[in-house]
């Protein structure tokens, strides 16, 4: 079993959440973060004063999926959320020791 954190731009959510759907793939947990690489924040001006926001607003999603399922949500993934631009975001892919379904006691691929 794998974890896949992604980060991406929160305004392409809703389009990989339809995409990663009509694949079957339902199970995800999203949060709201804030993240800085190499688009190292933006400035703004606030009130006539100039701001640099460092830390930019993006979604996790994580998903716990079987091995053979991976490329097929990373390519989902990344077909809706590249723009080409900096700032796309970031996929990481993680081994997953175990699930455990806290309702049945389930292990394994059927907790998932």
């Amino acid at each position: 079993m794998k974890k896949i954190d992604c980060i991406i731009r929160p305004e392409v959510l809703e389009e990989v959440k339809r995409e990663l759907n009509k694949h079957n793939i339902h199970g995800m947990t999203v949060s709201q973060v804030f993240g800085c690489g190499l688009q190292k924040g933006k400035k703004e001006i606030y009130r006539g004063n100039e701001l640099e926001i460092s830390l930019l607003p993006k979604v996790k999603i994580e998903i716990v999926t079987d091995d053979e399922y991976v490329e097929e949500i990373v390519d989902c993934i990344v077909s809706v959320a590249r723009t080409g631009n900096i700032g796309d975001g970031k996929i990481f892919i993680f081994e997953a020791l175990d699930v455990i379904r806290i309702r049945t006691g389930e292990r394994g691929k059927r907790a998932i």
